[in-house]
């Protein structure tokens, strides 16, 4: 059995009010590892004990976040251990490259779908999910967002991606060899007008469940006949050439994607979490609202938010017509039951869960909303990363 592992981060001020300290946040790290971060009167120490011993946990002064936490800590058979991240794909799909973006050097869980990625950390398999929601060109993964509803994680990241589509053939086959084009539905949706730039528009072209997974099919069949839409990393992987890149329709490609985990970063004052490290930071809570009737609650929705001066960056309304979405929900005991509703609102505001005006709005939110479920609250991060050198 794995050492169990604990830590405590304690600063600022803050009690209840029977003098305790309060947890503020609660971080799965591996199975048997949580880590909590604490409010405390003069305190600006942390402490990591595992098995009885003291070990160290330093926290970088850039992030409060779980990667640039630096960890020194070994299990029983003195193998350190890794935050598991499960993605959809396999090795040199962007869901990957989302991960090692989000959690550098992180142990990749590859995985058939989403859900099953989501199942990987529900079971313990993984310690976070990575799950695309929007993208430039397509716009809002509705289906993804609706497995949030059906399972019980908490968003606890976000991650934009560039994306740039390459083309990719085994190695010494030339582009006028091409007569078959596999990848992803969408990436092969994305590449339309690419493909016929590079004089490829009459070939077949064949879906298969994700672009990595082309790149590897090519390469395992030494097709030279076939070229696949990946990333450049998966040439690397796979060894092909890449005969063309950024072949995406638009230039500007991007994709947000949601770092999952079973614990949220939940606390009083996220804001403070930012403090302890020296970082102003915008906060951003993601939240989902089920209606049973019809879309007069929308203006009643956009009224509370406006009123609390709280700036909305997502609302998607997701009608449900004759098949209403069905949804978990959880209530503060942790009993589970399942709820179906005709109208869901996928909402995003820049604010803390724990902001005071955030807080009252949710409460007006709770007295008209038959549905109100937090998925999750975490730093904002505008900054767009990139594969390519």
């Amino acid at each position: 059995m794995a050492a169990k592992l604990s830590a405590k981060l304690c600063f600022g001020s803050g009690f209840n009010t029977d003098g305790r300290s309060r947890a503020i946040e609660s971080r799965p790290v591996w199975p048997g590892v949580n880590v909590q971060f604490y409010h405390k009167r003069r305190c600006a120490a942390a402490e990591l004990i595992m098995g009885g011993k003291q070990a160290t946990l330093a926290v970088n002064g850039n992030s409060n976040r779980g990667r640039d936490t630096k960890w020194s800590a070994e299990g029983e058979n003195g193998v350190r251990k890794k935050v598991r991240v499960a993605y959809q794909g396999i090795p040199g799909a962007f869901s990957e490259a989302a991960a090692t973006t989000a959690h550098p050097g992180c142990e990749g869980v590859p995985c058939k779908g989403y859900e099953d990625a989501i199942w990987a950390v529900e079971s313990r398999k993984a310690d976070r999910a990575i799950l695309p929601v929007e993208g430039t060109l397509e716009g809002n993964a509705v289906r993804n967002y609706d497995l949030l509803l059906h399972h019980s994680l908490h968003i606890v990241e976000e991650i934009r991606l560039f994306v740039n589509y390459c083309l990719l053939v085994a190695p010494g086959v030339r582009k006028e060899q091409v007569r078959r084009v596999m990848s992803h539905p969408m990436a092969l949706a994305h590449c339309s007008h690419g493909l016929k730039k590079l004089g490829l528009d009459v070939v077949t072209r064949e879906a298969v469940d994700d672009t990595a997974g082309a790149a590897e099919f090519v390469h395992s069949r030494g097709l030279r006949d076939t070229a696949a839409i990946a990333s450049c990393r998966a040439a690397e992987i796979y060894g092909l050439d890449v005969v063309a890149r950024g072949v995406q329709d638009e230039p500007w490609n991007v994709t947000r994607f949601l770092v999952l985990a079973r614990q949220p970063y939940t606390d009083e004052d996220n804001v403070g979490v930012g403090a302890v490290v020296g970082v102003n930071r915008a906060w951003k809570t993601s939240i989902v609202i089920a209606h049973e009737g019809g879309l007069e609650v929308l203006l009643k929705l956009l009224s509370v938010f406006s009123f609390h001066n709280i700036s909305l960056t997502k609302l998607e309304v997701n009608p449900q017509g004759n098949a209403p979405l069905r949804v978990l929900d959880i209530d503060a005991k942790g009993g589970a039951a399942v709820r179906q509703f005709e109208y869901v609102f996928y909402i995003d505001f820049e604010a803390s869960e724990a902001d005071p005006h955030a807080q009252r709005a949710l409460e007006e939110v709770r007295r008209f909303a038959t549905f109100v479920r937090v998925l999750g609250c975490y730093v904002a991060r505008p900054k767009i990363h990139t594969l390519d050198p």
